[in-house]
């Protein structure tokens, strides 16, 4: 997933090199705002193939990081969110025997995400084109929004055949858990929970890519 990985973190080249991998995204707030958030990129389905490329130096002309420049990349994004006010018990693991990473932290508002990813821009090592300002919540509104973001159709179709293939499996979901009841949402493509707690996106990153699904969304609350 040449770009839009890339671009969400530069610690990622070898991730790239496979089309079978998940990103996991969950933000769980309760009614006063604060919150838990994580990702995980999952790249395990692959193990074997990626097990074999980390071995080599470069692959179709990419160089291919190491442990040690993989884990000196998480530790400063580390550092960098718990450097971040509003943002507390960061929590970063890498596990090289399944390709899994996992970032997690608590938040004292949703937007203290937005700013720690935009350090992590500041500090290169978010790529420039990455959006930033992802979530905001207003309790006076009781409201709750996942931004809208760029396409990156036109690098899309700027790629080779081979590179488009790595977006092929790729897969996305997205799971916002809340402490209220869900009144409504605008975006259909979400599911809602039984409990009217949580919505859910699963797509293929090409999905986004090619704007047949949407990720923003405003969820109001009762």
């Amino acid at each position: 997933m040449k770009i839009f990985l890339k671009q969400l973190m530069l610690l990622l080249p070898l991730l790239l090199l496979t089309s079978c991998f998940d990103i996991l995204e969950k933000v769980n707030v309760k009614a006063d705002g604060t919150g838990e958030y994580s990702v995980i990129l999952n790249a395990s389905k692959n193990k074997t193939r990626l097990a074999s490329i980390s071995k080599m130096e470069t692959v179709n002309g990419k160089k291919i990081p190491k442990k040690p420049e993989i884990e000196n990349k998480i530790n400063e994004a580390s550092r960098v969110f718990k450097a971040t006010p509003g943002i507390s018990n960061v929590k970063t693991s890498v596990d090289f025997d399944n390709y899994v990473i996992k970032l997690s932290c608590n938040f004292k508002k949703i937007e203290n995400i937005n700013a720690g990813l935009e350090q992590l821009k500041a500090k290169n090592i978010l790529g420039k084109m990455i959006p930033t300002q992802i979530y905001s919540q207003s309790l006076d509104k009781k409201s709750f929004t996942r931004n809208k973001v760029s396409t990156f159709k036109t690098d899309y179709d700027k790629m080779s055949t081979a590179d488009k293939e790595v977006f092929n499996n790729a897969k996305y979901t997205s799971v916002l858990q809340f402490e209220n009841t869900i009144k409504s949402q605008t975006n259909s493509s979400y599911a809602l929970s039984p409990n009217k707690k949580a919505v859910k996106l699963d797509a293929n990153v090409l999905d986004f890519i090619l704007q047949k699904k949407q990720i923003q969304n405003t969820i109001l609350f009762q």
